[in-house]
């Protein structure tokens, strides 16, 4: 198992200073956000093995962002910290989508238990690696790779293209990869679908790996390229 990349949430900042600090020394890089703002902000640009959320935080609560992490559907580990004790705070954490509890006060040898036991599980988990057309891509380490390169992708972009190679060439409308890559929200009239596939496109260089279907939708030719 690698090194392990956690987001503590806490607004107490003696207490995340000290968890941050005692994390270190046991290999386990932490970022810390005092609300959830900050935290939502945090996740929107990095990538998390884990999330470690307080529930009392300013701003969105714990449960709002536990709510975002699970919505986005990355599947991020979520441990909640909490100061009650009581069964039913548990329940209603679990029901957010919690994956773990841990009441304060606690030992930091007890978090970090807790931390390397979900690590593992996730790992567990990972989806497979896929590739195609000379494409490669990690949906755990969320990775392309073209022909041995590294492609940066924004979130949109790997999301489409996720949904794209999962269908193994098949032929995905823009009503599809709209409802898989973007939020039940998303405007059905909105042009974001098109201007992403078309950014993707340019990411992944030519000859172009996404062929437009007219009136159908997009796929990944697994021939000698597709056409704008």
């Amino acid at each position: 198992m690698g090194p392990m990349r956690v987001l503590l949430v806490e607004d107490e900042p003696d207490l995340a200073s000290a968890i941050r600090d005692g994390l270190r020394l046991e290999a386990i890089a932490a970022d810390v956000a005092g609300d959830g703002d900050t935290a939502l902000e945090l996740l929107s640009i990095n990538e998390y093995d884990i999330a470690v959320l307080d529930r009392d935080i300013p701003g969105p609560s714990g449960d709002d962002v536990a709510a975002s992490i699970v919505a986005s559907g990355v599947g991020t580990p979520i441990l909640m910290l909490t100061a009650a004790d009581r069964l039913d705070d548990k329940a209603s954490g679990f029901e957010l989508g919690a994956d773990d509890y841990l009441t304060k006060p606690f030992a930091l040898q007890e978090l970090v238990l807790r931390l390397r036991a979900l690590d593992r599980r996730r790992a567990h988990h990972r989806p497979p690696v896929r590739e195609i057309a000379g494409l490669t891509l990690d949906p755990f380490r969320r990775e392309v790779y073209r022909d041995g390169r590294y492609i940066a992708l924004t979130r949109k972009q790997f999301a489409v293209l996720e949904v794209l190679v999962a269908a193994e060439g098949g032929v995905m409308s823009a009503e599809t990869l709209l409802e898989r890559a973007w939020d039940e929200n998303a405007d059905p009239f909105t042009n974001a679908v098109r201007i992403t596939v078309s950014a993707l496109r340019k990411r992944l260089g030519e000859p172009w790996l996404i062929a437009t279907v007219p009136g159908v939708g997009y796929r990944i030719d697994v021939g000698t390229g597709g056409a704008e």
